[in-house]
């Protein structure tokens, strides 16, 4: 059967569809589909040295068939193997299945044997007639999907690896990957990217399954590095590339008779000063605004570190220069609160230039966005900020400098890519400030922002008092609610998070509108908000404005309040349902709070399942909570119990994720690979490109947004 090739024919069969729903289309696609598992069909066990709970291989002969219909219809086989009986049971079968096995038949049967007080016995088993060879390795299991039977996805790839080229890529003489044991066959030799993948889809039955299993032998060691390199490779391509690219050069003035400059004039009217992290960041920055080349940097910080006023200083130095700046964050809410502060400071200073801040999001109405599209195309919208409204094909720039994308890893990679274009008519790119307020830990920072330059603000501004956080669970709910009721005596504000919006029949969680109906009737006197996602957006900003003023004590809401909102008279954040959430959101919420001067905390409401415990997973989350409110250790952490593709979030980025390597436990593949990268590049580059398309494909692109 011939392995799908790149071309699309006219009709797909159905297994040929669910190949390509699994991305299965070139030969070494397939190659490349390693199984899940393997199962030992190369033995056959006698039934009298099987063990209870043993899956095994028996070969016996059909000595009675029947359908039975009591306690409920079923297929009843007893096979006899000469040493012993088994019965096997089937509750759904066919006509077609139930003539293979007729009685005098000799099968082939595949199954957990179960020693039962009737004897032995084996549940749904697989079985085939007793013919042919036994096969000489391990059966290979694939992930597959719904039409796509094992048997013919064997067939595919078995055919996929006869067809496909697998000659080497690595350059001669390039050093070997490290923690790569030589051949246990005894050759000496190290293992060829053809024999890791033969072993692999078919390994011998003497092999340790452990090995494969935990992913340790050398065959997959050669995977693994190989699949770094390539990652490696892609972007040490795109650093290059972008090196050719040119982009704006955006170098402050000097001061001369017309005044300060525009980021001389905002450090003067800010309400605080910067701290040595914020200055530090700011340096590098305009360093690489100065150059004509597009800087793509990653700029991190802790929640509460920072990061807008940064931002801010970085925009005066694109509107100094003569420039547009766009700002785009991944919620209105967000983006408004971004908008407000950008307001408060450099509106004024704008308007003293004939220029002016320009609001752009997607419900506007039809006249103010009019008047916005106007202001950002004739130039006098100097900055403009929004949510992804800002890179829609009618919002036309006269000339955008720099782009700044907050949460960048909240936007998809079309998102990123289509900012970029708005400087293509000047044959230029932005530049291009990426910011997140959840730290990226190292390993990771070197292997999908191998082509971004960071810049990390470690540092929180003077007068942040420290966050205790403490899990309570649900059963003393009252108590909490009482504790809430004397801090709103004191004057103090608190914030109380749900998971959802409204009942749901699948998951058991308190809803935010049955939360509020609560607090009101707990707490009388207490006047209590309410903020959900499916509020409309004037009534969203007419709740936070109240809370904003103190005029209200308590806000209830949904996790839209998760970054951006900055009360600092808020001292108490209840987290309701906290097993539910994530590490990186549990810890972007507790920074809603400790932005004033009074001692605050954080409550992380739990509850319990059918047996009164926590899972486990959940429980590592919130002990990592309550152990520390470092964010780089939080992030360490989060990477371990989530792995990088949904840390990273793979399904809105696109990003290219690792299949088989493990940032956790494979750092010194990692560094070979970033080590060996420019070096091949540089010297090697057809073989680098060769690697490149085998490994990604098409991917490839999707790493450089």
């Amino acid at each position: 059967m011939p392995a799908p090739s790149s071309s699309v024919p006219a009709a797909l069969s159905g297994p040929q569809k669910a190949l390509r729903k699994l991305g299965l289309v070139r030969a070494i696609d397939l190659a490349l589909h390693l199984p899940l598992r393997y199962e030992d069909e190369t033995r056959i066990i006698p039934l009298r040295n099987a063990r209870d709970g043993q899956m095994v291989q028996i070969e016996a002969t059909v000595t009675a068939s029947e359908i039975v219909l009591h306690p409920r219809r079923q297929l009843r086989i007893l096979v006899d193997d000469g040493t012993g009986t088994c019965e096997l049971r089937f509750f759904s079968f066919y006509p077609s299945q139930q003539k293979t096995m007729a009685v005098g038949a000799r099968l082939r049967i595949r199954g957990e044997v179960k020693g039962g007080f009737w004897g032995r016995q084996m549940l749904h088993p697989a079985f085939r007639l007793a013919e042919g060879e036994l096969p000489a390795a391990l059966t290979p299991i694939y992930p597959a999907t719904a039409g796509l039977p094992q048997p013919y996805l064997r067939r595919a790839i078995v055919t996929a690896l006869g067809r496909v080229d697998l000659s080497e890529t690595l350059p001669p003489g390039a050093p070997p990957p490290p923690l790569q044991r030589h051949d246990p066959l005894g050759s000496g030799q190290l293992w060829t990217l053809r024999q890791a993948l033969m072993f692999l889809h078919h390994p011998p039955p003497d092999v340790a399954l452990a090995t494969l299993e935990d992913q340790s032998h050398p065959a997959w060691q050669r995977l693994k590095a190989e699949e770094l390199l390539a990652q490696q490779l892609s972007q040490a391509q795109s650093r290059q590339e972008r090196a050719q690219l040119r982009a704006p050069v955006l170098q402050a003035r000097v001061a001369g008779p017309a005044g300060l400059p525009l980021p001389e004039q905002l450090l003067a009217v800010l309400p605080f000063a910067l701290t040595t992290a914020q200055r530090r960041v700011g340096t590098e920055i305009a360093h690489d605004l100065a150059r004509p080349v597009p800087m793509h940097r990653l700029l991190q910080g802790d929640v509460g570190s920072g990061k807008t006023v940064v931002a801010a200083l970085a925009a005066t130095l694109a509107i100094e220069a003569g420039w547009q700046c766009a700002l785009m964050a991944p919620t209105e809410i967000l983006a408004e609160q971004h908008f407000a502060k950008l307001i408060s400071w450099l509106e004024p200073l704008l308007a003293a230039r004939g220029q002016s801040v320009a609001w752009l999001v997607g419900g506007q109405k039809k006249k103010e966005r009019a008047a916005m599209l106007a202001r950002i195309e004739s130039g006098e919208a100097a900055l403009v900020v929004g949510t992804h409204a800002v890179i829609q094909q009618q919002v036309h720039f006269k000339n955008l400098a720099l782009a700044l994308i907050d949460e960048q890893h909240r936007f998809g990679v079309a998102q990123r890519l289509a900012l970029r274009q708005k400087l293509a008519a000047h044959g230029m790119e932005p530049h291009l400030l990426m910011m997140t307020a959840t730290p990226i830990p190292r390993t990771l920072a070197m292997s999908y922002y191998a082509d971004l330059d960071v810049s990390v603000i470690d540092e929180l501004p003077p007068g942040r008092t420290p966050i205790v956080t403490k899990t309570i669970s649900d059963s003393r709910r009252d108590e909490l609610i009482a504790r809430l009721g004397a801090q709103m005596a004191a004057g103090r504000q608190a914030y109380w998070v749900c998971p959802l919006i409204e009942e749901s029949e699948a998951l058991d969680l308190s809803n935010a509108t049955a939360t509020h109906a609560d607090l009101s009737a707990a707490l009388p006197g207490v006047a209590i908000g309410l903020l959900h996602s499916r509020m409309p957006s004037a009534e969203k900003k007419a709740v936070m404005a109240a809370f904003s003023a103190g005029q209200l004590g308590v806000l209830v809401s949904t996790t839209v309040i998760e970054v951006g909102v900055d009360v600092p008279n808020a001292s108490l954040m209840v987290i309701e349902h906290a097993e539910r959430f994530g590490l990186s959101q549990l810890h972007q919420l507790r920074g809603r709070v400790g932005r004033g001067a009074v001692a605050s905390a954080c409550v992380l409401l739990y509850s319990t399942g059918d047996n009164g415990r926590v899972g486990e997973v959940a429980r590592e989350r919130l002990q990592a909570m309550v152990e520390t409110n470092d964010g780089f250790e939080i992030a360490r952490r989060d990477l371990e119990i989530r792995g990088p593709g949904e840390f990273l979030g793979a399904r809105q980025s696109g990003d290219a994720m690792l299949r088989f390597a493990d940032l956790n436990t494979d750092g010194l593949l990692l560094d070979w690979a970033k080590a060996l990268a420019p070096q091949m590049l540089a010297q090697h580059p057809e073989l680098a490109q060769r690697h490149i398309a085998r490994w990604l494909g098409g991917k490839a692109e999707f790493l450089k947004a």
